[in-house]
Order: structure tokens, then sequence, then C-alpha cells
């Protein structure tokens, strides 16, 4: 007979061996009251992820996948292998602050009509990352979505973070939770049908957040729980452009199943304007960027730009984000 688990913790590392490490250190210093498993699935990284794994943290279930098969499908792979009647789906790029885990767990029970709950995510110096909740992505908040604007803003509606800057302890209804710590019921994850495979990476919170809505579920936000994530551990290692097209590609992809071809089509046309407008204000900044000795910086811009001004024609400078619809 299997053994049962109050939680199974779930992660899924791509080239992220010393993160890993860290993360699972983490977690056991700070889980005193949940029976808990650990999976841990490499997305054919091979990293030497298995061997730190058997000489470190023995009691860690592994699954080696021998291919990059996205994190969408390598979390439900892992996921099929775990037991517990919750699942946490946590980046491998994270550190748990104290007991963070069991206040989500709390919470969850505190709470039956919850979908997914998440929590507040740190960057390294301490401050929030406000991209652990949002509000689901439109044409018009895509447009507009600048560094600049949302630390002007911050409290607008259409980024859907406001539950950030409240002081209650409170759970907090939101739309969207960040996929970097994810917690759920199993029987609930299995009711809406898992992470979708659609998306070979990014959108699949959205994507399951939407679904959970649909299903009648509300989505949580806990601001006392507190965990630090260092951010890109593993995207950013397959090279910003890569990301930047890979972000965009998946929120086509998203609101084209969620709002029809047409809006996404619209979305995609407006990338390409505003990719334009990026790009004729960089090279207008050009000369003061080269003065302030920061052309590195303005060439990498560019080079993103530029990037998502090719995706937004229809063109792919990577099989991933060629796939086509389902």
């Amino acid at each position: 007979m299997r053994p049962t688990y109050d939680l199974s913790i779930v992660i899924v590392n791509w080239n992220s061996k010393e993160f890993l490490r860290r993360c699972l250190t983490s977690i056991e210093v700070g889980m005193p009251d949940t029976r808990y498993e650990t999976i841990v699935i490499d997305s054919g990284s091979f990293d030497g992820c298995a061997e730190m794994l058997r000489s470190e943290f023995a009691r860690v279930k592994f699954i080696q996948s021998f291919a990059n098969i996205g994190f969408a499908r390598a979390n439900n792979v892992a996921f099929r292998a775990s037991v517990g009647h919750h699942v946490l789906f946590l980046n491998p790029d994270t550190e748990v602050v104290g007991t963070a885990i069991d206040i989500l767990m709390r919470r969850m029970r505190e709470l039956p009509n919850a979908g997914a709950v998440g929590c507040r995510l740190l960057n390294v110096d301490g401050s929030v990352q406000d991209t652990c909740i949002q509000a689901f992505p439109t044409i018009l908040s895509q447009f507009l979505n600048s560094r600049l604007l949302r630390s002007a803003c911050p409290r607008w509606a259409m980024w859907g973070m406001a539950a950030l800057f409240g002081e209650n302890t409170a759970a907090a209804r939101v739309e969207v939770i960040s996929g970097a710590c994810m917690l759920m019921r199993r029987c609930t994850f299995e009711q809406v049908g898992l992470f979708s495979d659609d998306y070979f990476m990014y959108a699949e919170d959205l994507d399951i957040c939407h679904k959970l809505r649909e299903a009648g579920y509300s989505n949580y936000f806990v601001n006392e729980a507190r965990i630090f994530h260092f951010g890109g551990g593993s995207s950013d290692q397959a090279g910003s452009e890569f990301s930047v097209v890979m972000m965009r590609e998946s929120i086509w992809r998203f609101l084209i199943k969620t709002r029809g071809t047409a809006y996404g089509a619209a979305y995609r046309a407006s990338t390409f304007v505003q990719a334009v407008i990026r790009l004729l204000l960089l090279i207008g900044l050009w000369p003061l960027q080269t003065l302030r000795r920061r052309a590195a910086a303005w060439q990498a811009s560019f080079r993103k730009w530029r990037a998502i001004l090719i995706w937004s024609l229809g063109h792919h400078g990577n099989r991933a984000a060629a796939r086509p619809i389902p």
C-alpha cells in the first residue's frame, strides 16, 4: 500500500542544481508540522542534480526526463507520481522563509472554496516581487506594461496587485497566483485537468488560475507567507531574447484560448506597435547612452525589442515558440 501525505511538493529542475540545493534545504528546515513528500523532475538538463539528490537528499523522489518537455508537462508528470492530498508547485530558484509552507497549508484548510493559494515572493534584497499576483492579461494592460508605470501606479486594477500593499494577514482574493509557488488541493487540480500543455513555458499559471475560476473556485494571496524567489534561475539561462519571445507567445496562446482568435490577432498587432515605438525611442536615445557608457545595456534592450518585433510579424526564432495551437 502506497503511503499518503498531507502535501506533495513538486519541483521542476532545468540547469538549476545550486538553486535546488538551497530550496530543498529551506524546505527541510521550515516544515515542522506537515507530513510531506518532495518530487523533483529534471527536464532534460542533466546538470548533476540526480547525483546531488542521491548524496544529500535521499528522501526526495527523482524523475529524469530525457528531453526538455516544458514546465507544464514536467509538473504534470511529477504530479502523477505524487500521492499527497495537497500539491505545492515550487520553483527550484526559491528559498522558503520560516514556516511559509505550513502557513499556506493552514490558510488552504480555512478556505473551502480556494482554488490556488500563493505567497509573497521576495527579491534577494527583501523587496517584494510585483509579479507574485496579477490580473488576467488584456491588450491594454500588456501594451502599457512597463516598470515605470507599474511603479508609479501600482494599485491600478489592470495590474491586479493591489493586495501586495495591504498589511492584513487575512487571505486576499486575487485573479492570478504566480506559478513559482502555487498550492492546490489534489482533487481540485485533477478536476480542472492539471496544467495545460498548450504552453512550453510561461502562462501556465494564467491558464490554471483561469480554469479554477471557471470551475467556481477563488484564488488567494497570503501576505504572511514569504518565500525568496531568485527569479529566472532557469529561464534566464535560455537567453533573454528567448524568454521575452516565449512570454509573448504564451500570452498570445492564452488570449486565443480564453478570448478568441480575433482578440489574439489584435494582441499581436498591438505588440507590433509597442515594439516599433520602443525601438524608435531606443534609436533616439543611442547618442546619450553612448556618452553615458551604457552601450551594452542599450544593445541588449534593442535586441530584445527587435526579437519581439519579429515575433509580432509571425516569425519565430525557436522551435518551441513555433509549435501550432492544438
